[in-house]
């Protein structure tokens, strides 16, 4: 789902190391500074997807982990 030129990733119901999965295989087919929004229940994803994005060299722009649903705003590249 595109919203307003981002995509929106949803991840809710998915468990570790599903959520990682869909977010690199979405990002590898969006352009460079393409943004996702991931939103995920899973407790893991706020630990993962900023080790992802640093380790991917993927930008985690922001983040909002203080209730389910969480939410990653990423961008591709750094």
């Amino acid at each position: 789902m595109k919203k307003n030129n981002i995509i929106v990733l949803n991840l809710i119901g998915l468990r570790c190391p599903e959520p990682i999965m869909m977010i690199r295989k979405t990002i590898r087919k969006i352009q460079q500074n393409k943004k996702i929004l991931v939103v995920s229940d899973d407790p893991s994803t706020k630990r993962d997807i900023p080790n992802f994005c640093y380790f991917m060299e993927h930008q985690l722009l922001e983040n909002n982990i203080e209730h389910i649903p969480y939410h990653f705003l990423l961008k591709k590249g750094i």
